[in-house]
């Protein structure tokens, strides 16, 4: 979603006459859009701005913007450690930008971090999204209405708010117009979207439907999804929709009942089986990625081995874990942590797990013919980046034509991560 709204900022900042450069020592605005889901994301932004103050050292300093959820968490703390920030902008407030950086140049500080979504969305609306990768993002939901005890979005993105139908089908067929050939709905519970016109509930199901009817687009995706809004509307969309990649990455956090209670996720692992068994049996080459937090308050060495028995169970890829890291002002911050030492130790057994997976996946992979999207050239190389259905990111030899197609490609090898092969013209797709 950071990547969305830093394309949805430049959009507006456009209009006041400001390019895009490559040279970052020559830059008048500088903004940084930034994360605040673990502390190290955080401490990123300050090495940042301590980066470009040496950039600037002997020259005029850019008008430094620090936006996003650590701006909207912190703004207080930022304004007080460092002085060299000109604009505070939260999430919710990305649609004063313009108005903040003209009244910046005429030397007032600015902060801006109301939730104010509704005026946002209809803000961006009047602006022609620009973006023309081949691979686009789409904004259809913000905000969280769960409150779970260690996550901070609900105070940095404020309430869950669904965009109106129309609107979110106009800026698709902008991004359609403009090349993109897939299209990922975005939400920080995106399969929570819950848009009523007419007496008339438009879910998530109905976008990814009407999505599916554009013959210019080839692959639909949605991310991020909660477990408890995952309807059968929805998971009858892999049955329906022809375009919906196979691929679902449902968080669950943990393989513990007691745990996932403590956090309030307000699902059981029972909950998450089941769908996970509606899933496969509409179609078993159904992949599923997930996020785990390993070390979380209370956590015990029963409630752990419940998430390796979950792993067993579930041969997940691509997910994330990470241990345990505190939010300011969430209930989870208030806990005593758990011995350093035995989350790292529980977070090495989960990851050679998980990473195992990935490389499995991969390896099996070896020799076969699969469907590439290609996306783009890969600088100062003469190899092609793309993805194939599961995400997996593949490199190939291709040619500057087969950007934005459908291609076949033969793996060769592969490693944890990446998939390596060959398109030859006798295996492109028709």
């Amino acid at each position: 979603m950071n990547e969305y709204d830093s394309n949805r900022i430049y959009d507006s900042v456009s209009k006041l006459g400001f390019v895009k450069t490559k040279n970052q020592s020559d830059a008048d605005c500088y903004i940084l859009n930034t994360c605040h889901i673990r502390d190290k994301a955080k401490e990123k932004v300050y090495d940042e701005i301590g980066r470009i103050k040496k950039l600037y050292r002997d020259k005029k300093k850019p008008i430094m913007v620090i936006a996003g959820c650590v701006a909207q968490a912190e703004n207080e703390e930022m304004a007080k450690r460092e002085p060299y920030i000109d604009i505070i902008l939260g999430p919710q407030s990305y649609h004063k930008v313009n108005d903040l950086i003209k009244k910046h140049i005429k030397n007032h500080k600015q902060e801006e971090t109301e939730f104010d979504t509704i005026s946002k969305f209809g803000y961006f609306d009047q602006i022609k999204n620009n973006n023309n990768k081949v691979s686009a993002f789409l904004t259809i939901q913000e905000g969280c209405d769960k409150f779970c005890h260690f996550c901070v979005v609900p105070y940095t993105r404020g309430p869950e708010y669904s965009r109106p139908f129309d609107k979110i089908m106009s800026e698709a067929e902008e991004l359609i117009q403009n090349g993109a050939k897939e299209i990922t709905l975005l939400g920080q519970n995106v399969n929570a979207y819950s848009y009523i016109e007419n007496s008339k509930e438009f879910r998530i199901s109905d976008l990814i439907n009407r999505l599916n009817q554009y013959s210019e687009l080839e692959r639909i995706r949605y991310t991020t999804s909660h477990p408890r809004d995952m309807t059968d509307d929805l998971i009858d969309c892999y049955s329906s929709s022809n375009k919906l990649m196979p691929f679902v990455h449902l968080p669950i956090q943990s393989g513990s009942n007691r745990i996932l209670e403590l956090m309030n996720r307000k699902h059981t692992v029972d909950d998450y089986l089941k769908i996970y068994e509606k899933l496969k049996k509409i179609n078993n080459e159904i992949e599923f990625s997930s996020d785990f937090i390993i070390g979380y308050p209370g956590e015990t060495d029963k409630d752990f081995k419940e998430t390796l028995d979950l792993l067993k169970k579930i041969k997940f890829i691509n997910s994330f874990s990470f241990i345990f890291s505190p939010r300011p002002g969430t209930k989870a911050s208030q806990l005593d942590i758990i011995d350093e030492s035995i989350a790292k130790e529980r977070l090495t057994l989960v990851q050679t797990k998980l990473f195992n997976n990935q490389k499995e996946m991969n390896k099996s992979m070896e020799n076969d013919i699969i469907d590439v999207l290609v996306e783009n050239k890969l600088e100062k190389q003469n190899k092609f980046f793309g993805r194939n259905k599961y995400i997996s990111p593949v490199i190939f030899d291709g040619n500057e034509n087969d950007i934005g197609k459908i291609v076949k490609v033969k793996i060769q090898t592969s490693n944890q991560n990446t998939l390596f092969g060959l398109v030859k013209k006798s295996m492109r797709a028709a």
